[in-house]
């Protein structure tokens, strides 16, 4: 197994709505935001971690493999993802689409022997930050670089809210750099960019971070390039 190149795809995310990626609050602060997003420590501008894109990414090419269900854990509990302990559960066409994603985004677990089958990852994710020109946007206007958008839940038989809170969220408009790597190795690495294409068509599909079912995270990919040249993603899924 040899590296034969890197294929880079890069662009923009736009957010058609409002991000949530949590950053988590261990001390609490009278008057202060319940659920605050991730920030730079230093800036302590949003972005958008590239571990969230892989993992959105991978559970998502898993559901549309129809894998989620056989891939259990010790105790037999469905979910996990997938690794190669799973593929001796699955039919021809399942394990053909449990190896590619194995070897989009490597091995789950221990690898064992597969390692030398399957190889490391192929994909690498970066951080996605702010684009200067999006900085420069809420600069000039004097705007902030998040929102606070208040929710509750309403009890059915008095009408009264429950449980009020403020959710911070990058706003809709907010615009981020993106970037991935992709390794070759071999002549079965000739089929992931397609994959790769379709992952990033699920993402503008279904959306990232949290709250999803509340229409929380849609996005869209702007100037999308692959090694400089421009592509679009596909139209279909299958």
């Amino acid at each position: 197994m040899q590296l034969k190149a890197i294929n880079q795809i890069s662009g923009e995310i736009k957010l058609l709505t409002g991000l949530r990626i949590g950053a988590g609050n261990e001390e609490m602060h009278i008057g202060g935001m319940d659920n605050p997003v991730i920030k730079h420590p230093y800036t302590q501008e949003p972005y958008i971690p590239g571990s969230s894109l892989k993992g959105k990414m991978r559970s998502l090419l898993e559901w549309r493999a129809g894998i989620v269900a056989l891939c259990k854990d010790k105790k037999g509990n469905p979910g996990k993802p997938v690794s190669v302990d799973h593929l001796k559960d699955m039919n021809e066409r399942q394990r053909r689409d449990a190896e590619a994603i194995i070897r989009l985004f490597g091995i789950s677990g221990d690898a064992g022997d597969a390692a030398e089958e399957y190889g490391p990852s192929r994909l690498a994710f970066w951080d996605c930050n702010l684009t200067e020109q999006h900085r420069q946007f809420v600069r000039d206007n004097n705007y902030l670089y998040t929102e606070a958008k208040s929710e509750n839940s309403i009890n059915r038989i008095t009408g009264v809210a429950d449980n009020p809170r403020q959710t911070e969220r990058v706003p809709a408009g907010a615009k981020f750099t993106f970037r991935l790597n992709l390794k070759v190795l071999d002549e079965n690495d000739t089929a992931l960019l397609d994959l790769v294409k379709i992952g990033l068509k699920m993402l503008t599909l279904d959306g990232i971070g949290g709250s999803g079912s509340r229409g929380y995270g849609k996005i869209e990919f702007d100037g999308l390039t692959l090694n400089g040249q421009a592509f679009d993603l596909p139209e279909t899924l299958f």
